[in-house]
């Protein structure tokens, strides 16, 4: 559709798409939106070299249009580590983002990143490539719940929460004028979703109204710029695993053991699919509430074991 490759894409008028290939663990998407003389940043990135990297690559656009609004679509790091090079504007998140974001801090991940053994080890293999020493954790100045309306001089830039699915607090941009969508990490692309918080049945009513929204273009969280055809494509592997799952919880199977025991068929060839441990158990979890789930760390060491086995 769009050319996959580092940088910024228009994608409609006044609509870019800032891409990371390969969309891979932390290498996310961003978007810029510009008004008359102003312009809405979606999202920024996972560590600050790489925010750097992005603004100055946007400055043509930007010089004579400045970001005077962030929205962060969540609070993974990915997604908000860079807010400090944008802290001049006001920046925007769902009510659940801004909460969650204190949970994971930048100097957790730096800790993770240079842990002893095998913790170090494991996580360095997801999060190596990334700095995370100095980074200032900046929080939304401005929260909301359910829908927000932004005017971006001019433009109508429409805020919708549809977590929690990924994550707590997931928000898509909707830009009427021009039919495109951002969506956060409520799309994937040519990659596994991860679904940390739940329901699977959140995320899949968050799909339908993506399609709802009549788009031309949808910017995914990862991955490279799709249409209506990649949302029903995310849609239908979160309905394939929550029957699957069910399935297997309801036949009394171990939540780990029913993510290496499901077949993924056409999904086996989209990247980091060991992520299915993750979302199986957010299954187990959403339809149990004694279902204990496993730490962070354990989590990430099962999507090891089971990418490595194959």
């Amino acid at each position: 559709m769009f050319d996959y490759r580092l940088g910024v894409h228009e994608v409609a008028e006044g609509c870019h798409a800032y891409l990371q290939p390969d969309g891979g663990w932390g290498y996310s998407n961003a978007g810029l939106i510009v008004g008359d003389g102003r312009s809405l940043l979606v999202d920024t990135l996972f560590d600050l070299k790489l925010t750097d990297a992005m603004l100055a690559s946007m400055s043509p656009l930007t010089r004579a249009a400045p970001v005077t609004t962030v929205v962060n679509t969540h609070a993974n790091g990915d997604h908000c580590y860079g807010n400090e090079r944008v802290a001049n504007a006001e920046i925007i998140a769902s009510k659940s983002a801004a909460e969650e974001m204190q949970h994971v801090p930048p100097a957790m991940l730096a800790a993770l990143n240079k842990a002893p053994g095998e913790v170090g080890e494991l996580f360095r293999r997801f999060f190596g490539d990334f700095d995370f020493d100095g980074i200032t954790l900046t929080p939304p100045t401005r929260t909301f719940e359910g829908r927000l309306d932004v005017d971006v001089a001019g433009r109508v830039v429409e805020l919708i929460e549809v977590g929690p699915a990924h994550t707590n607090g997931d928000v898509i941009v909707h830009v009427p004028d021009a039919k495109v969508v951002y969506t956060g990490d409520i799309l994937f692309i040519n990659g596994t979703p991860i679904v940390w918080a739940g329901p699977l049945e959140n995320w899949i009513a968050a799909c339908d109204l993506i399609v709802a929204l009549g788009a031309d273009v949808v910017v995914p969280g990862h991955g490279p710029v799709t249409d209506n055809a990649g949302v029903a494509q995310v849609r239908d592997y979160l309905s394939f695993i929550l029957t699957e799952a069910s399935a297997r919880q309801d036949a009394g199977m171990d939540a780990f053991d029913a993510a290496r025991d499901i077949a993924l068929g056409n999904f086996s060839g989209w990247g980091e699919f060991g992520r299915v441990c993750v979302n199986v158990d957010t299954v187990y979890r959403s339809r149990d509430p004694k279902h204990q789930s496993p730490d962070v760390v354990e989590q990430f060491r099962r999507m090891a074991a089971l990418e490595a086995a194959h």
